[in-house]
């Protein structure tokens, strides 16, 4: 069996142990998982702890690769290791190291022994493009490691516990892994039946809320809300969207307003949508509120948020999400791979975007910030129109951007929808978050997409 070898390392500002614990918590693998790979655990993670197992589910092919690994010894503080039991590779061993380094801080060093099927025949046809793979893959993992430790480092807080809504959302998968890798605690509210003791039954159409949700609650992240885009907009979808946000929020507040202990800060997400078809005017958190459906949807979710007058109350006006495991990026990505992506309208509408884990990021510095209430831009410093993000994706992905939609053939596609998302203009700016010093982690398109989509 041919043995390959692997390895990358990073220097960080923080202590080994620090590095240590951040990886060991509940959300390091959701967290390290490149979000190009649709890769999902079955059953929960594994405890770093000798003999821990898990199996990871991912397409390879037309077929469901299955990939069981075990820890295999851990050094606390210091060192953990794991192997494949059966998966992809003829033979898999990852040491994950945390080594003391200069001035007090460390180096994270990733080092794999592989092998792959087929010994010499495999390694010649498939060597190089494994490589690649795990190149990039590591080269995620160690941004998204830094990153985080970063801003957790930030704060000098005690662990916070944190409520959250809409946690199978595009925003609230990435947001719950972010927290508990932080040192935090996630109770979320769910619809289903729980299926652990961080869930808690609702049902804002009923009025039903598990009091215990809220009981000793230090923050409060209500993301929940239809998904806007998931379908044309007839007269009952419209409804669906509108109330799904106004009878969550009305039964959250209701139910912190209640309460004789209060919650440091109440987060709720709006939408820049709020702002209506502006074309190139400049938008900060003082402008007037445009017209339309999802302008006046808006500002009734935010109104609802606002009568929280006792509770250090926010509400993040998210620009569109860029994430390749969900969302609009997600949607596009199979056309422009085809070469079929270009321009929608004239392409001079203006886009202000954000990407995801700055969107989890200004959710973090909403919690934290006292200084910062009411409407908040989270948007990326600089928007761009819809033929700059057009060409930027085309070139990240090498294809051509050749094919436009014109502004009947979106109308014709997806009804009002198509006005009020594809072809409005939104040029925002985070005035809000900029004052307060959020520093961004992706504030430019290309380096935006290069990091989601690993190129």
């Amino acid at each position: 069996m041919q043995r390959l070898e692997f390895q990358r390392s990073l220097d960080l500002p923080v202590d080994a142990g620090a590095v240590f614990d951040w990886h060991v918590r509940s959300g390091a693998f959701e967290r390290l998982v490149p979000p190009w790979e649709p890769v999902r655990l079955e059953g929960p993670a594994a405890a770093v702890e000798v003999g821990a197992r898990q199996t990871a589910v991912f397409p390879l092919g037309p077929v469901r690769q299955h990939w069981r690994s075990e820890i295999s010894a851990v050094e606390a503080g210091r060192e953990f290791k794991d192997v494949q039991l059966s998966g992809p590779f003829a033979a898999w061993e990852h040491t994950h190291s945390m080594r003391p380094g200069k001035a007090g801080g460390s180096q994270l060093v990733d080092h794999v022994r592989y092998a792959l099927p087929l010994g010499r025949l495999g390694s010649a046809v498939a060597g190089d493009f494994v490589r690649r793979k795990l190149e990039r893959m590591f080269a995620y993992r160690h941004r998204i490691t830094a990153q985080d430790l970063s801003r957790h480092g930030a704060v000098d807080a005690r662990p916070l516990d944190v409520l959250v809504t809409g946690s199978s959302g595009l925003v609230g998968r990435a947001l719950a892994p972010f927290l508990t890798t932080g040192g935090h605690r996630v109770r979320r509210l769910v619809r289903h039946a729980p299926a652990s003791e961080h869930e808690f039954r609702w049902n804002p159409e009923t009025g039903e809320l598990d009091p215990a949700a809220l009981d000793g609650v230090d923050a409060i992240v209500h993301l929940a809300g239809e998904n806007i885009a998931s379908r044309r907009w007839s007269a009952a979808q419209k409804r669906r969207i509108h109330d799904s946000r106004m009878a969550g929020t009305r039964r959250l507040v209701d139910a912190v307003r209640a309460l004789s202990g209060k919650p440091r800060v109440f987060v709720s997400a709006s939408a820049v949508g709020i702002y209506g078809d502006r074309a190139d005017e400049l938008l900060d958190e003082e402008s007037a509120a445009g017209e339309g459906f999802l302008a006046q949807v808006c500002q009734d979710w935010e109104a609802e948020a606002r009568r929280l007058d006792d509770v250090r109350a926010v509400q993040l006006r998210f620009g569109v999400v860029l994430s390749a495991a969900g969302g609009a990026l997600a949607r596009m990505l199979t056309p422009f791979k085809l070469g079929a992506g270009g321009r929608i309208g004239s392409g001079q509408q203006w886009m202000s975007w954000i990407a995801l884990d700055d969107a989890i990021g200004a959710i973090h510095h909403a919690i934290f910030d006292e200084e910062l209430r009411g409407a908040v831009n989270a948007v990326a410093p600089r928007s761009v129109t819809n033929a700059e993000y057009t060409h930027t994706l085309g070139r990240v992905l090498h294809r051509p951007t050749l094919l436009p939609m014109p502004s009947f053939a979106a109308r014709l596609a997806f009804g009002e929808l198509a006005d009020e998302l594809l072809l409005a203009s939104q040029r925002v700016v985070p005035r809000r978050l900029q004052e307060t010093g959020y520093a961004f982690a992706q504030p430019d398109l290309e380096g935006a997409l290069r990091h989601q989509l690993g190129r």
